[in-house]
């Protein structure tokens, strides 16, 4: 009797650990599915279609001419435009109060007559104002999201909203003279209208070599990382992440790096694309190394493809991606290429 109450006890707690183990496979993978559904794409714009710009960040102080400008290249494209009420308004450093940036983009987010939403610039203040917004009316007439830097932020919540979004050049971006930024403007206007924009990257000996796929995400690294452990944090497993930044020293962009990496958000991840690291700061310590070596160091625990050399970020060449689109990423050290699927 005792040895058969113990081979059933046995076999009741090899039950258990087979249920366990098998179960929190199952439960991971469904995770995985669950968070690589693909994000709802808006409709792609059309002529006659309308933009709304707005400022959620940064102040506008003698930008008029820019946003003139944005308005016209718009309206050059056969769509119209209406600019925030609140978009050249002063409130210390923002383009207005909280409320008043607020209460542009909400008003752009309700509106069934908007296709898009173009940020007029980034800086900061985004972060303060994404607790205000409801996306209950943007998800029944869902709009592309428009911008770089700051704008982060928003990309971040758009994803975790179920939306795809665009990464892409804002008013104050546009140059007197066009053709100076060609590639930027015409790879804007491809994405919003839809047509396919696929890139191939110069090389780099610092590339990781590599192949992967899955849907596009991330943005400015010091917002992805002043994201972290809220909700609006992004989920990069089985995603492909991009990184861009400006204006920081070396040991603050390996801190951004380890911070994240040590709160896992790298651990699923399928692979990294880095774009420009704008006008880094010197510290009177050098660091040492470049910041592609930098990169390569702090992800050295991994083993998805690293892509440097993707002109996106914040240099006058800033090539459009659709973030949340699926892309397939080739990395060789001569080479790479990133292809969005359908």
């Amino acid at each position: 009797m005792y040895i058969y109450n113990m081979s059933k006890m046995c076999n009741v707690l090899l039950l258990i650990c087979l249920i366990f183990f098998f179960g929190n496979v199952t439960a991971q993978e469904q995770s995985e599915q669950q968070n690589l559904i693909t994000l709802i794409q808006p409709p792609y714009l059309k002529a006659g279609d309308t933009i709304a710009i707005v400022a959620p960040s940064g102040i506008l102080k003698n930008r008029n001419d820019e946003v003139e400008q944005a308005t016209a290249l718009l309206k050059s494209w056969g769509l119209h435009v209406v600019v925030g009420k609140h978009v050249f308004n002063k409130d210390d450093h923002f383009a207005g109060t909280d409320d008043e940036r607020c209460e542009d983009f909400q008003k752009a987010l309700d509106d069934p007559k908007i296709s898009a939403i173009w940020c007029a610039r980034g800086g900061y203040g985004t972060v303060r104002i994404l607790d205000k917004l409801d996306y209950t009316k943007f998800k029944e007439h869902p709009k592309w999201l428009i911008g770089y830097s700051d704008i982060t932020a928003l990309h971040n919540q758009f994803h975790n909203e179920g939306f795809q979004s665009i990464h892409a050049l804002m008013c104050v971006s546009l140059t007197k003279d066009l053709e100076e930024i060609k590639e930027t403007v015409d790879t804007f206007k491809a994405t919003i209208f839809g047509n396919p924009v696929n890139y191939t990257l110069e090389g780099s000996n610092y590339n990781k070599v590599g192949e992967a796929s899955g849907p596009l995400v991330g943005g400015n690294l010091t917002m992805l990382h002043t994201m972290l452990g809220s909700k609006t944090s992004i989920d990069v497993s089985g995603k492909i992440l991009f990184i861009e930044e400006i204006g920081e020293y070396k040991y603050h962009i390996d801190r951004m790096l380890q911070s994240l990496k040590r709160a896992g958000y790298f651990n699923n991840c399928k692979g990294v694309i880095v774009g420009d690291m704008s006008k880094l700061r010197k510290n009177t310590t050098l660091w040492g190394t470049s910041v592609e070596q930098l990169v390569i160091d702090a992800l050295a625990d991994y083993d998805f493809p690293i892509a440097f050399n993707m002109p996106a970020g914040h240099e006058k060449d800033n090539r459009a991606m659709v973030l949340g689109k699926v892309i397939e990423l080739k990395v060789e050290k001569g080479k790479t290429t990133i292809t969005f699927k359908d």
